[in-house]
Order: structure tokens, then C-alpha cells, then sequence
């Protein structure tokens, strides 16, 4: 059943319309009103097919009362037919400007009038068409954007444990990190859409381990000065598989990660071989491998460094026990200015609760 609405200040007028469409009551719902205020009233209950409008009327006229069906997004839609004397002209245009879809003179002819709704409805079921299609069509595409961002995610992951296989019994840390370095960036100031691009590129972090030989990185005593050098370079590594460059020679890595990451701001990859890099850069300057200090060591590596720090000390390893919390949190405060950055020691530690129940989600 179609729904057509008739506002008019004649009652007379709209009772003779009612008469002269009395034999399509069978497919139409015909309702009527006596002013656009009333009308407007109606619509808020009920969804009109198309609607009939004098365009002079006291208050509010034709025009204004298109003007506001026109504002509004759940009357835009609907096809208005206003109508006009003959001497009209001006009116007429300031109507089709103003968005609508007929006119019709007045005195109406019934076969004039009915042709007029009938080819309205028409268009109107073509309009409906569309934005049914329309919304089918973003609703696959978002249900398809969603299943590649899990399956995004799904490779992230999964590389990032490939890396720690080697030395975690578990891929739980790099989980575990993933989403402390989320919530630590939004503790910051950073954006959502940041944050979620740190929750994907920081998992890498240390995907560069897989190029250290296994009897340094499963070594269970302390390195020696060789072993730590060779060590230290699974930043560098990191970075280069992360750019597409695993031959690439090292000196050159930390302009190509800059200018990529300026080019690519939303490229998660560029943003982990950002991090992949300078997590291990140290806020004085004593990090490696090319001794950033301050607010000169990207950001989002600060914000992963200590998510990363904070895990390793709360976690058994071959070298060392795990560490309960207290201590784990006095060890990290005497890093702070040191190793990183005050703020966000500070912005870590305000909201440790987090870092413990993600522990405790994502236990080994």
C-alpha cells in the first residue's frame, strides 16, 4: 500500500480529492491535512510515498514547507508534487530549484492528477531501489573491510610469533605488548586511528631476532661485548625486512624509515619499521643503534619500548626469573629519564590495573 499525503488549507479542495481518487483506495492510503504544520506532524508518524502540496497557504506556505522537508535527511527523500496557478512561472522555478519532484495546476484534472502520482510513485520505487542497493552494497563492503582487517591483523600476529618463537614459548608477549602499547597511546593524546596502527606494527618490534644466531639469542648467561653487538642489530634487521630491503646496508635504514613513514603516515608497515628500528634508542642518548635522545626517538617507538620493557620484566626468560609487580614497577621508575621518557613512564604507571588484567588475558 502506497502512502500519499494531501496538505491543503481548502477543506473542500481535499475532500474532492478524496471523492476523485476514491477507485485507487485499493492501493493507495490516502491522508490529508489542512496546513503544513499538520502535515509535518504526520510525517514524523508516517513514512509518505510521495506528498501533494498547495503552494499557497497561510504561516507556511508551499515553498517553505518544501524548504523544510528539504532540510531535514529523513524527508529529503520524499517526492513532493507542489501545486501552482497557471500565472505561477517565478514560483514554479523557485520549486524545482528548491528540490521538487512535480508540478500540477491548478484546478486539477483527475487523469492528469493520477498519471502524475502514478509516474511520482514510479520514480519513487526506482529511488528506493537504489538506496536499498546502496546500503546492501556498504554493508558487503563493510562486512569485506572487516574481514581484511581480521585478516590483517591474523598476519600481523602471526609473523610477529614467528619472531618470538625462537626465544618466548609463547607468541603471548608480542599480545600482550600489542595491546599495552594501544592503550598506552591513547593515555598520551594520540588518536584512535593512531592507536589502532600501533596495536598492528607493534607486534614487529623485534621481528628482526629471527636474523640472530640461536646461541646469542638463547644464550642463558650473560653476552659478551660480541654478542652484544650482534645483538643490537636485530633493530636494524627488523627495519630492513619490515622496508622491503632485507640486503639493504644498515647506514642507510633510518633515513629510509623516515622518508617512508612521511610518505606513507597510514602504512603500518612503515610505522613498525619505525618502531622496529628505535625501540631501542634510550631517552639519554645511550641506546642503540644510532643514539637518538629525547623527544628525537619517534613516539610510538617510546610508547612500545616501555610496553616491551615492562612485559620482559614481568616474564620468566632463559636469562633471568620473572619479576612480580612491585619490583617490576621499581625497576621501571628508575629507568624513567633514563631509558624513557618521564610522561610516559608516568602515563604507564597511572594506569597499571591495565597492563595486569592484560597479562592475566594473555598469560603464557
Amino acid at each position: 500500500m502506497k502512502e500519499i499525503l494531501f496538505v491543503d488549507d481548502e477543506p473542500n479542495f481535499l475532500s474532492g480529492l478524496r471523492r476523485m481518487l476514491h477507485a485507487e483506495e485499493h492501493a493507495w492510503s490516502l491522508h490529508f491535512a489542512e496546513s503544513a504544520e499538520e502535515a509535518l506532524e504526520k510525517i514524523r508518524e508516517t513514512s509518505f510515498d510521495v506528498i501533494v502540496c498547495d503552494m499557497h497557504m497561510p504561516v507556511m506556505n508551499g515553498l517553505d514547507f518544501l524548504e523544510t522537508l528539504q532540510s531535514e535527511a529523513a524527508t529529503r527523500k520524499i517526492p513532493t508534487i507542489l501545486l501552482t496557478g497557471n500565472s505561477d512561472t517565478d514560483l514554479k522555478r523557485r520549486a524545482l530549484d528548491l528540490g521538487a519532484a512535480d508540478l500540477l495546476n491548478k484546478p486539477v484534472n483527475r487523469e492528469d492528477l493520477r498519471a502524475r502520482l502514478r509516474n511520482t510513485l514510479c520514480l519513487k520505487e526506482f529511488q528506493d531501489a537504489i538506496l536499498n542497493q546502496n546500503a546492501l552494497l556498504e554493508q558487503k563492503v563493510r562486512e569485506r573491510t572487516q574481514d581484511l582487517e581480521r585478516s590483517r591483523r591474523d598476519i600481523v600476529f602471526r609473523l610477529a610469533k614467528a619472531g618470538e618463537f625462537r626465544d618466548e614459548e609463547t607468541g603471548g608477549h608480542v599480545v600482550r605488548v600489542a595491546w599495552c602499547s594501544q592503550y598506552l597511546a591513547r593515555n598520551v593524546g594520540m588518536s584512535e586511528e593512531d592507536a589502532e596502527r600501533i596495536f598492528l606494527a607493534s607486534p614487529l618490534h623485534d621481528i628482526g631476532k629471527i636474523g640472530i644466531p640461536d646461541g646469542i639469542l638463547l644464550k642463558p648467561g650473560t653476552l659478551d661485548d660480541r654478542e652484544r653487538e650482534i645483538m643490537k642489530t636485530h633493530c636494524e634487521i627488523g627495519a630492513s625486512i619490515l622496508l622491503e630491503n632485507p640486503r639493504g646496508l644498515p647506514t642507510h635504514l633510518a633515513p629510509q624509515v623516515d622518508e617512508l613513514h612521511a610518505d606513507q603516515e597510514g602504512n603500518v608497515l612503515a610505522l613498525a619499521a619505525d618502531i622496529a628500528l628505535s625501540h631501542h634508542e634510550k631517552w639519554d642518548g645511550t641506546g642503540y643503534p644510532y643514539g637518538k635522545q629525547g623527544n628525537d626517538i619517534p613516539l610510538t617507538a617510546q610508547i612500545v619500548a616501555i610496553a616491551d620493557a615492562y612485559d620482559a620484566l614481568r616474564s620468566a626468560r632463559c636469562y633471568k626469573p620473572a619479576f612480580e609487580t612491585p619490583e617490576a614497577v621499581s625497576i621501571l621508575k628508575t629507568m624513567s629519564n633514563k631509558n624513557f621518557s618521564p610522561v610516559i613512564v608516568d602515563a604507564f604507571l597511572s594506569d597499571l590495573h591495565r597492563a595486569e588484567e592484560i597479562r592475566e588475558a594473555y598469560s603464557e
